[in-house]
C-alpha cells in the first residue's frame, strides 16, 4: 500500500515556477508507477504527468515542455517541477500511485486519461496562479 502526501502548493504569479513534492510512503519503484493529476475548480480531474517503474515519463500536452516529473528512489519522493506557470494551471494537484509490473508500458499502467486506474491518492495541494 502507498500513502501519497503532497506539499508545496501556494500562490504564484503567472510566468513563475513551483516544485511540488509527494512523500510516497510504501512506494517501491519496481512495483508502482506514480502520477500527478490536477482538478481545477468546477472541472474534472485530469492527468498531468506520470513516471513508470523504469523511469519513463509521460505528460499531458498542456504541460509538455513546462513541467517535469521526477523521483528520488532513495527517499521515495516524487516531484513535479513546474515552469512558466499560467493561470489555467490553477488547480488542486494530487499525487497518485498505481500498481505496475516492472517495465510495463506507462500508458497502460498509469494512463493520464484515466484517473480511476490509480490505486492510491493523496489529499491534494492547492496551486494558484495569478495573472
Amino acid at each position: 500500500q502507498v500513502t501519497p502526501a503532497e506539499s508545496g502548493g501556494r500562490s504564484v504569479q503567472s510566468g513563475g515556477s513551483l516544485r511540488l513534492s509527494c512523500a510516497a510512503n510504501g512506494y517501491t519503484p519496481r512495483t508502482y508507477c506514480m502520477a500527478w493529476f490536477r482538478q481545477p475548480a468546477g472541472k474534472e480531474r485530469e492527468g498531468v504527468a506520470a513516471i513508470g517503474s523504469d523511469g519513463t515519463t509521460s505528460y499531458a500536452d498542456s504541460v509538455k515542455g513546462r513541467f517535469t516529473i521526477s523521483r528520488d528512489t532513495t527517499t521515495n519522493m516524487v516531484y513535479l517541477q513546474m515552469f512558466n506557470l499560467k493561470p489555467e494551471d490553477t488547480a488542486i494537484y494530487y499525487c497518485a500511485a498505481a500498481r505496475a509490473a516492472h517495465e510495463a508500458p506507462l500508458d497502460l499502467v498509469c494512463p493520464l486519461s484515466t484517473p480511476s486506474n490509480m490505486d492510491y491518492w493523496g489529499t491534494g495541494t492547492l496551486v494558484t496562479i495569478s495573472s
